[in-house]
């Protein structure tokens, strides 16, 4: 009997369907590898797999994004495509994602401006928007999370990352959970909470991106708990003498200690500084990428995959299909 429901992949043997290339990254619980479909030799995925054993006791937690996955279906968002079942592993197939995390793209840039800042949150406010209508709460929106779709200038954003999000139908949400550094005040004060705790989120990350450092910042938890608890944050200057009325006061109204009050993503996206013209254009690359680098050193960050070991890939199986010839076909038989 599978632990997770019906499967939503024909094949019970996973490497019957999927051909397994390289590792792209391990965690403590699990091992992702990119595979490429045998049905369809073109197309690329990442398979989370998960040993049984390290699962034991948090079965609940794997059904749970497992059941929230498959209910969303958004151009912002990574699928799950498969769900398979063996006596050792639980294989999740997911969406194949390529253009590598938020910040490094941001690092990279030659040109970085508050309206591009404005167009990755409006596409995050537009998936959270369509979770929220779905009852769905992240709870662990931070960078590490948003990951570009592919290396092209102009990618959307993906979110991923679903392990501690929950519906608001599977009962009332208490639990201190997600990230420190982005984490709600009402969280934190153990208090019942919702969807406001995700727009919180989001407007720490908007914060970051428009300055490259965090608002809530001490080596001491309990002193940073204090300060996200008043949502005692600063637009200190020089870092934000350039940035726009518009933009601090988006921000104020995401990260507002009251979630009574706190903006809705569905308000969010009607402020001026996403939905309007509010947003400057001025480059603002050389302040926030120090910044970044300063902050968000790249050992600190867990890595979803190699990008590029996944590019590499993928220029392989291009390049295998221009030398496909028939002689070719008949070496290998």
């Amino acid at each position: 009997m599978p632990l997770f429901g019906k499967k939503m992949g024909k094949e019970k043997d996973v490497k019957k369907r999927y051909i397994f290339k390289e590792v792209l990254g391990t965690g403590a619980f699990s091992e992702v590898s990119l595979a490429q479909d045998t049905l369809e030799s073109s197309k690329l995925v990442a398979i989370k797999c998960i040993n049984r054993k390290c699962l034991a006791g948090k079965e609940e937690s794997l059904e749970n994004e497992i059941e929230v996955l498959r209910r969303l279906r958004h151009p912002n968002i990574v699928q799950l495509f498969d769900v398979f079942e063996e006596k050792n592993n639980v294989y999740l197939v997911m969406e194949l994602v390529t253009g590598g995390e938020l910040f490094d793209r941001i690092v990279e840039k030659g040109s970085y401006t508050e309206k591009d800042a404005s167009s990755l949150i409006k596409q995050v406010l537009e998936a959270v928007d369509f979770m929220h209508d779905l009852g769905v709460v992240h709870r662990d929106l931070k960078p590490e999370n948003l990951l570009y779709y592919s290396p092209k200038e102009d990618s959307k954003i993906m979110i991923s990352d679903f392990g501690l999000s929950k519906t608001e139908d599977s009962g009332i949400m208490a639990t201190a959970c997600g990230t420190p550094g982005y984490v709600a005040p009402e969280v934190l004060a153990q208090k019942p909470y919702g969807k406001a705790v995700d727009c919180w989120s989001i407007g720490v990350i908007a914060y970051i991106l428009l300055c490259g450092y965090p608002p809530f910042y001490d080596e001491n938890d309990t002193a940073l708990f204090a300060q996200i608890l008043l949502a005692n944050y600063e637009f200190d200057s020089p870092y934000w003498d350039d940035i726009s009325p518009s933009a601090k006061e988006f921000i104020g109204h995401l990260m507002c200690k009251d979630h009574n009050t706190r903006f809705t993503c569905k308000q969010a996206l009607k402020f001026p500084w996403i939905a309007g013209d509010t947003a400057l254009e001025k480059n603002i690359h050389a302040s926030v990428s120090a910044q970044m680098k300063k902050n968000f050193a790249k050992s600190k960050w867990k890595q979803a995959y190699n990008a590029t070991a996944v590019i590499r890939q993928m220029k392989k199986l291009a390049m295998s299909k221009e030398d496909h010839s028939p002689s070719c076909t008949q070496e290998k038989k």
